[in-house]
């Protein structure tokens, strides 16, 4: 069968237009999610339970619900849905740095508000999208030549710089990271050829050197040292140390011991550990398949709306390669193959 039309498209109907494939295992994720979390927080990890669980619920339900009005919107209002969304998170990120605004520091950085009802709020986190979805559109305009490309390309370098210098000054490089990432996947999608891509990813080297000499704190410093050396400093690994044991402590089915093995932040950027705790290797596996199988279908759908609305399908390359980063960083850093940050494990 031919690939659908965009007159075809358009008359699809609210239902047909949502893809289960991808809607059944992010539901699956999040259960499996809950779950754990609520083992985790009934066995003593973490604060404020069960109000953490019910926030999580909450979530969940209010990001299916986001996922269910997206099928009746049209390209066009995604765009200025883009640009609100993108200046909405560029402000937040001004009164992050704003002394007095922001109401939690944790690892080291300062990047979280404190909404009533909604808790701690990382703002970077709506720039991610904020960016997708704008850059999408430009690289469109510049395609169509509707944009000049030296006119794109200033576009795109402020549309960027602005909430990566502001991320910076936190400081957040994982964030960082995973901005330049999902940008450089987009252009090499867009069309760049390899060399260029090859060159981005060398100045993104360049960066992290002088980032290593010039920007970086201590602990920042530490943690690399740590994940290239797990035993010179026994402290410093303390986390890294806690989440194996953990992990092995799960064995093949999940693990029925009374007192579970103590890990820094368990509820949250440690989740994986508590997964392979209480589910063991089975379960880990599961999850594993889901998320592979989940980013596999994004990108089939990027290219099958390619050829009738680039921009759709840019946006949705450049959402899948920053999901992608979260999830190879964050179940990396739980078994000792990534250095840690506090980039968390998407839907779980």
């Amino acid at each position: 069968m031919s690939r659908p039309g965009l007159e075809q498209l358009k008359k699809e109907t609210y239902f047909s237009a949502m893809d289960y494939w991808l809607l059944v295992p992010v539901l699956i994720i999040s259960l499996i999610g809950l779950s754990v979390l609520n083992r985790v927080l009934s066995d003593g990890f973490g604060d404020k339970y069960p109000m953490n669980f019910y926030k999580q619920s909450g979530a969940v339900l209010v990001g299916l619900l986001i996922a269910l009005l997206l099928c009746l919107v049209e390209v066009p209002t995604l765009k200025l849905a883009g640009w609100f969304v993108y200046g909405s998170s560029l402000l937040l990120l001004v009164v992050v740095l704003v002394d007095g605004s922001s109401k939690v520091e944790l690892w080291g950085a300062d990047s979280w508000l404190e909404l009533p009802l909604i808790g701690s709020f990382q703002p970077s986190e709506l720039t991610k999208i904020g960016l997708a979805m704008t850059s999408a559109f430009l690289f469109e305009a510049m395609q169509n030549r509707r944009l000049k490309y030296w006119q794109g390309a200033l576009l795109l370098a402020a549309l960027y710089l602005a909430p990566l210098l502001l991320i910076m000054k936190q400081p957040d490089f994982g964030t960082a990271m995973v901005i330049v990432f999902m940008f450089l996947c987009m252009l090499f999608v867009w069309g760049l050829r390899w060399r260029y891509v090859l060159l981005g990813g060398a100045g993104m080297i360049l960066a992290i050197l002088l980032a290593w000499f010039f920007y970086f704190d201590d602990f920042q410093k530490n943690r690399i040292i740590t994940f290239l050396y797990p035993g010179s400093d026994p402290s410093a690994s303390y986390n890294l140390i806690q989440s194996k044991l953990a992990i092995a402590s799960g064995g093949l089915i999940g693990s029925s011991r009374d007192t579970p093995v103590h890990v820094p932040v368990k509820e949250a950027d440690f989740i994986y550990t508590a997964v392979s705790e209480h589910m063991g290797l089975i379960g880990t596996t599961a999850l594993l398949i889901l998320i592979f199988f989940f980013l596999v279908r994004c990108l089939y759908v990027a290219s099958r709306v390619l050829p009738q609305r680039p921009a759709a399908s840019l946006m949705v390359v450049g959402l899948t390669s920053a999901l992608a980063f979260h999830f190879i960083e964050n179940l990396g850093m739980c078994v000792g193959l990534m250095p840690i940050t506090g980039i968390p494990l998407p839907f779980v």
